[in-house]
């Protein structure tokens, strides 16, 4: 159960702009964090530029960011996170059930390549420890380019920032939407 109420959207008609732009954004679905979220108008409509931003504006493969955005939900242990992304985006994106069920044990599984594992162990670092040790960033760069450095960096903050809010407020995961064809 939440720890705030969320927003019925037939009590607030005058969200519905918004609401139309969220949906649109989220495969016409309002999702149990926007429904909390909207108690904020503006903080809702900058969480969904920022998380659209962040999955689909930029070069990273979406295999990697998809690994990425699980192992943070696994590490925080956000259930919502892994509902809403295993299976229907990471095998959309081309991860198979057993990639996303060895995230867990990444490091142990030969399923990952090193290009896989340099972004896992940055995103551990970055999660877990905060400061990044100078290997892990070093071999970031055997794979990725300034830009998409940059890019995985901001993907593995918002996503921290992300499971950080559903795990202080106990926002509920909705059940998973289909992968879409």
């Amino acid at each position: 159960m939440a720890r705030v109420s969320l927003i019925d959207e037939k009590a607030h008609p005058e969200l519905e702009k918004l609401i139309s732009r969220i949906r649109g954004g989220r495969g016409g679905r309002l999702l149990n964090i926007y429904k909390m979220l909207l108690h904020s108008p503006a903080l809702a409509e900058k969480w969904l530029d920022q998380v659209s931003a962040v999955r689909w504006q930029t070069d990273l493969d979406g295999k990697i960011r998809e690994l990425v955005i699980i192992r943070i939900g696994l590490i925080n242990r956000v259930e919502y996170v892994i509902k809403a992304h295993v299976p229907a985006f990471a095998v959309r994106e081309g991860l198979t059930v057993e990639q996303c069920a060895a995230l867990s044990d990444w490091q142990a599984s030969a399923l990952f390549d090193d290009q896989q594992r340099a972004a896992l162990a940055y995103a551990d670092a970055m999660t877990q420890q905060v400061q990044v040790p100078g290997e892990v960033f070093a071999t970031l760069k055997d794979f990725y380019t300034e830009k998409q450095i940059v890019e995985l960096t901001v993907l593995i903050g918002t996503y921290n920032m992300h499971t950080r809010v559903l795990q202080a407020l106990e926002i509920d995961a909705e059940t998973p939407a289909a992968p879409a064809p």
